[in-house]
């Protein structure tokens, strides 16, 4: 399934969750009925996924925790907070950088309106 494809589905999912919890709990409470949620229609996804870095040649003792990697050709960053910040997409783009995957979805639950919590960042995708 194409990434783009895989996004869609993401963000149908989380606008599920959204509309069934509304704003303002806690990231986990988010990421656990996302997860769920992919799991109901049928998603294959890895959840807190350790990730090795490698630097130089050199395996580093500290793994990459990513929040969701969906249908493997996606990263799914979780959030729950008042205002997403160019830290949060340029993390997510150094997580691409990481592991070739292209395409990030950064999900904002905290906002009143989904859509406005939805960034999609792209690593080489055309």
């Amino acid at each position: 399934m194409h990434e783009n494809d895989v996004s869609d589905r993401i963000i149908g999912a989380a606008i599920e969750v959204h509309r069934a919890l509304g704003p303002g709990l806690l990231e986990g409470v988010y990421e656990e009925a996302l997860c769920h949620e992919l799991h109901l229609r049928g998603l294959a996804f890895e959840r807190q996924k350790g990730v090795p870095i490698a630097y130089k040649g050199v395996k580093l003792s500290t793994d990459l925790r990513l929040d969701l990697i969906v249908e493997n050709p996606v990263i799914v960053d979780v959030k729950a907070k008042e205002e997403m910040t160019k830290k949060d997409h340029a993390k997510t783009l150094t997580y691409l950088r990481l592991t070739g995957i292209r395409l990030g979805l950064n999900i904002n639950f905290h906002e009143p309106m989904l859509a406005d919590g939805v960034r999609r960042i792209v690593n080489g995708l055309t």
